[in-house]
């Protein structure tokens, strides 16, 4: 059964704030517009997402994360251990909830509407990562790439030389369906059959809408009905030729 998602902010800052996150995250933290977020992911070194994270600039020794609230303890070790000899401190700044603005999420300490924005969020094709779907997924599955999430040409980071040979020798086999089924909400992490994985879903009248990453063929076998994402999200998950 599909939960209320919860949320906790995180302020990291000093003067190595930058740079750590640039050996840290999928997305240009250097190129990262000032004021604005942007979902990105740290990954394993297999490149797979270990931890997604909404991600804002304050300026370049000043930033705030986002993650879910079942990753936030998590996500504090791995900065604590992988930024131990970084000039910058993390500090947990406590519940924030989430608002969609446009083509991201926007979240502050004033309540709202969680299931109203997971609706709104999964129908805009702004798949999230929860401690159930750590390391289930690898960033181009979501098209993290098409929401300026993934920078193929930054440099190094974790998981960086799975990502990029991905993204330049392959395409990935599943990624990021929105679809709408009948019956109850079908849990994060959870799998339709082999080739259709739960990212995110939520209860509406009749039945659910989710997001799932899957191949195209396999939701047709199951009689999901495929809805359309917004026209940046429709395209083809593999890089132009």
């Amino acid at each position: 059964m599909a939960t209320l998602t919860a949320f906790t902010s995180f302020t990291l800052n000093g003067v190595d704030a930058q740079k750590f996150l640039q050996g840290q995250v999928t997305l240009n933290t250097e190129a990262l517009a000032e004021n604005l977020t942007r979902y990105t992911a740290i990954c394993s070194l297999k490149g797979r997402i270990l931890f997604g994270l909404w991600l804002k600039k304050i300026n370049p020794e000043s930033f705030e994360i986002v993650v879910t609230a079942d990753q936030a303890e998590e996500l504090a070790k791995h900065i604590k251990k992988f930024g131990a000899f970084s000039k910058m401190k993390l500090e947990q700044a406590g519940q924030v909830f989430p608002t969609l603005n446009g083509d991201t999420t926007d979240f502050a300490a004033t309540e709202t509407d969680i299931s109203a924005w997971q609706l709104q969020a999964i129908e805009a094709g702004q798949a999230w990562i929860e401690a159930s779907t750590s390391q289930e997924f690898q960033p181009q599955e979501l098209r993290l790439h098409q929401r300026e999430g993934v920078h193929y040409d930054k440099g190094c980071y974790l998981g960086q030389e799975i990502i990029a040979r991905l993204w330049f020798k392959a395409k990935p086999k599943h990624w990021l369906h929105l679809v709408q089924g009948t019956g109850e909400a079908p849990a994060a992490a959870s799998k339709l059959n082999n080739d259709v994985e739960v990212v995110n879903s939520i209860a509406v009248d009749g039945g659910y809408k989710a997001l799932v990453v899957a191949k195209p063929a396999a939701l047709e076998e199951l009689g999901l009905q495929v809805l359309a994402l917004p026209e940046a999200l429709n395209g083809d998950v593999a890089r132009p030729q």
